[in-house]
C-alpha cells in the first residue's frame, strides 16, 4: 500500500536483548549519577529539563501524531506559575512545582479542548495562536513583571530538609524528577490507552470505526503532555532561579520540536539524545564569533538528509538496534 515503510531485512532478536536494554539503561543512570562531579552541573541539569521537556512533547507527536506549534505556553507558564509561588508566596519547591504542573494542565485541558477540534496544519496553527495569547497576557500580566520576568528566585528546602540551594542537591532533585517523568511516559505509552493513542495516529478513522472516541483520547493526551512539560518548566525556573518570556515565546516551541525531530520521533531516548545535542551546541558555542543558530541548522538538514527517523530512530531501526530487541515505531 501507498505510504507504508519500505520493508527491513528480518533480523532473528538476541536471547539476551532484555537484559543488554537493562544494563545499557542501567549504565545510563549510574553515568547520570557520577558525571555532575566531571562536568558543570547547571548545564548538566538545563540538559535534564529540555531532555523532559522534548519527551513529553514526545508524547504528542510521537505517540499520538499530533504536532503542537504552543508548548511553549506550557513550559513557560510553568516556570511563571512556580516562580510566583515560592518568591512572592513562600511556598516550598514542591509546592510550587505542583502548582506549575497544574497550571499547566488546566492549560492544555484549555488549549487542547478547542486544537483538537482541528486535525493537521490547522491543528498546528490553532495551538500557535492560543500560544502567541498566551504570551502577550504574560507580557502584559502584572505578577510576571513584564519583560523583566521573575528573578531572584529561591530554591527553598525540598519537604522542609534538603536544602536546594546546595547545587549538588539540585542537581539530584533534577535527575530524580527526570527519571519520573521518563517512567511516566514509559507508563502511559505502554498502557492500553497508549496503545489506542497509537492506533490513532496510524489510522484515526479505523480507530472511530472500532468505537473509541478519539476526541477525548486526544484531549488526555494533550492534558499531559502539557503537564510534564510544566513541570519541566517549572524544574527550570528553579535551577536558573528566574522565569522570563523567553520561556513562552514560539522559538521555544520551536527548539522543542527541533530536540524531538534530530533525535526521533516515536522513541522514548530519541527526544533526550536530540534535547543532549541542542543544548550542547547551544553551550559550548555560545562564545564563539559564529551564530549558534546556523551550526544548528546545519546539523538539523544533515539528520533531515541522513537519518529521516533521527539519530536514535536510525539507531533503532539498523541491524544492530533490531537484534539488541528495540524498535522504531515511526
Amino acid at each position: 500500500m501507498a505510504g507504508n515503510p519500505v520493508p527491513t531485512e528480518t533480523v532473528a532478536v538476541h536471547p539476551q536483548a532484555g537484559r543488554i536494554q537493562l544494563a545499557l539503561v542501567a549504565l545510563a543512570l549510574v553515568a547520570l549519577l557520577i558525571v555532575p562531579h566531571v562536568l558543570y552541573p547547571i548545564f548538566l541539569m538545563k540538559l535534564l529539563c529540555f531532555a523532559l521537556f522534548a519527551s513529553a512533547f514526545n508524547l504528542l507527536l510521537g505517540y499520538t501524531g499530533l504536532l503542537s506549534f504552543g508548548h511553549a505556553a506550557f513550559f513557560g507558564g510553568a516556570a511563571y506559575f512556580t516562580a510566583h509561588a515560592v518568591k512572592v508566596w513562600g511556598w516550598p519547591p514542591e509546592a510550587g512545582l505542583a502548582l506549575g504542573v497544574a497550571g499547566a494542565a488546566l492549560l492544555g485541558l484549555v488549549m487542547g479542548a478547542i486544537a483538537i477540534r482541528r486535525q493537521g496544519i490547522y491543528f498546528a496553527m490553532i495551538t500557535l495562536a492560543l500560544a502567541q495569547m498566551f504570551f502577550f497576557f504574560c507580557l502584559q500580566a502584572r505578577f510576571t513583571h513584564g519583560e523583566d520576568g521573575i528573578q531572584s528566585v529561591p530554591r527553598g528546602h525540598l519537604f522542609g530538609v534538603i536544602d536546594l540551594s546546595q547545587t549538588i542537591n539540585m542537581y539530584y532533585f533534577v535527575l530524580a524528577v527526570f527519571v519520573i517523568g521518563l517512567l511516566v511516559i514509559w507508563r502511559f505509552v505502554n498502557s492500553p490507552f497508549g496503545m489506542i493513542l497509537k492506533s490513532i495516529r496510524e489510522n484515526e478513522q479505523r480507530a472511530i470505526s472500532l468505537g473509541y472516541s478519539v476526541a477525548r483520547y486526544k484531549l488526555g493526551a494533550f492534558v499531559m503532555s502539557a503537564a510534564l512539560a510544566g513541570l519541566a518548566g517549572g524544574v527550570k525556573a528553579l535551577v536558573f532561579q528566574f522565569a522570563t518570556l523567553t520561556d513562552v515565546a514560539w522559538q521555544m516551541s520551536g527548539e522543542v520540536i527541533l530536540m524531538t525531530l534530530l533525535g526521533g520521533i516515536g522513541t522514548l531516548f530519541g527526544p533526550i539524545v536530540g534535547a543532549g545535542l541542542v543544548v550542547s551546541l547551544q553551550n559550548y558555542l555560545a562564545t564563539s564569533d559564529f551564530p549558534v543558530t546556523i551550526i544548528t541548522g546545519l546539523v538539523f538538514m544533515v539528520c533531515v538528509l541522513l537519518f529521516r527517523r533521527g539519530l536514535v530512530g536510525e539507531f533503532f531501526a539498523s541491524r544492530i538496534g533490531r537484534k539488541m530487541g528495540f524498535r522504531a515505531e515511526t
